[in-house]
């Protein structure tokens, strides 16, 4: 009986935050069509740019929100946090799908889009936490790892249903109306399914952790002067990782299109297809680290990426082949599983349960606004300036450092502060 409301609260959790990620990723997925329609005409690398640096700012928000809806999580519950993140991310996708463009309204449309992209940038710094944590609280120590993983699991899926939606319009519209109105469609299918999942996460179950948490309050100087150690940890271990991430999958689709030469519906049939596999072999991760340790997975992952980032990067300028190109790519995400499958349950195993929300969520998202989310403005940058390898040392020297840490740190499987089974 347990066993079965354990797996109905995580298949609960894990389906709403599929949806909260495809609002976030429709984004990304659908740049290359709106980016003229909230900005003045220019080359395609600026506007590129523009909409990157509107995706950055979103990311400028996730501390924020990691930082207020980590307290609320953390006093409030698990189930109330995940509620209320989801309502923030269906009014920022209606506001994009809604908004008139810039020939229409002039500066109001990169206006509406960036206040859109910070409501949703405040849904995500919450969503994170309170999400990585619910699902590790969830979990019975045994099988933490595995069923933790399937944070990313559906935080691809999301990626991945954005892309699938992407490649459903470009065949079955034509390329004019995509262009003209059809890029505003999976932003009002995104505000729909926020509402229907805002309905499932108010029936969910709280955790267990939560009930027996000490009375001590959750508070950003609580976490500053008590887990300043484990903060900065959680810091350094996502500047690597979420640079990878986020260079080998959101930036790749735009590289192969504005870098390798690929027309717009191959290079999102080449992301799909890696993507999916990517999502696919995330359990596997989780799974291994509930045998070996979660320490083993961090640190392959930083070995290779230091080794083989430059390579794989240099390799697809040149390739043409849509074969080769995905296999270069999924070859890039299988290294960055032995981050990805396991972040979420290594960081809230660092915390104890009154503060674990927000020391998840907060340290993370400032990591991620800084590192993650402006992965594809400083690769477009270097692009613009005649020297686009220089973004692939960069990566490169994020994941050396992420890799430092992995190699002092304890292993959380081990010395685990999520102390109910």
């Amino acid at each position: 009986m347990i066993e079965a409301r354990r797996v109905k609260s995580i298949l609960g959790g894990s389906a709403g935050n599929l949806v909260e990620w495809y609002d976030w990723y429709a984004y990304a997925a659908f740049t290359l069509y709106f980016a003229p329609h909230f900005f003045p005409k220019g080359d395609q690398t600026t506007q590129l740019l523009n909409t990157a640096a509107v995706f950055a700012v979103g990311f400028l928000m996730r501390p924020i929100g990691g930082w207020l809806m980590g307290i609320y999580g953390d006093r409030h519950g698990r189930k109330a946090g995940l509620t209320l993140s989801v309502t923030l991310m269906c009014a920022g996708s209606m506001i994009i799908a809604l908004t008139p463009g810039y020939e229409t309204i002039g500066v109001a449309a990169p206006t509406l889009l960036v206040i859109a992209r910070l409501m949703q940038g405040l849904s995500v710094g919450g969503e994170y936490g309170a999400s990585a944590t619910y699902l590790s609280e969830m979990a019975g120590k045994n099988h933490r790892g595995f069923f933790s993983s399937f944070q990313y699991v559906t935080l691809i899926s999301g990626q991945l249903v954005a892309l699938i939606v992407l490649l459903v319009l470009q065949n079955v519209m034509s390329e004019a109306a995509l262009d003209s109105w059809g890029w505003r469609i999976p932003f009002a299918i995104g505000g729909v399914l926020a509402v229907v999942v805002f309905w499932l996460r108010r029936g969910l179950a709280e955790t267990e952790s939560f009930a027996r948490k000490e009375k001590a309050k959750s508070s950003f100087g609580a976490l500053i002067t008590q887990h300043p150690r484990e903060a900065a940890l959680v810091m350094l271990l996502t500047a690597g990782g979420t640079l990878a991430f986020y260079a080998y999958s959101i930036y790749l689709q735009k590289f192969l299109v504005n870098t390798s030469g690929f027309d717009r519906a191959t290079a999102s049939q080449i992301n799909a297809a890696a993507l999916f596999a990517f999502m696919l072999i995330q359990p596997l991760g989780g799974a291994l680290s509930d045998r070996i340790g979660r320490k083993p997975l961090m640190v392959g992952f930083g070995v290779l990426g230091v080794a083989l980032t430059y390579p794989i990067f240099v390799t697809l300028e040149r390739t043409r082949d849509p074969m080769v190109a995905f296999a270069l790519m999924l070859g890039a995400l299988v290294i960055v599983t032995g981050y990805t499958s396991i972040n979420a349950v290594v960081k809230a195993e660092m915390f104890p349960a009154h503060i674990r929300t927000l020391g998840v969520a907060l340290p993370y998202a400032v990591a991620n606004a800084i590192f993650g989310g402006t992965a594809e403005y400083v690769a477009l940058q270097f692009k613009g300036w005649g020297w686009e390898r220089g973004f692939y040392w960069y990566v490169t020297a994020m994941i050396g450092v992420s890799l430092l840490t992995y190699l002092r740190m304890r292993d959380t499987r081990k010395h685990s502060q999520i102390l109910e089974d």
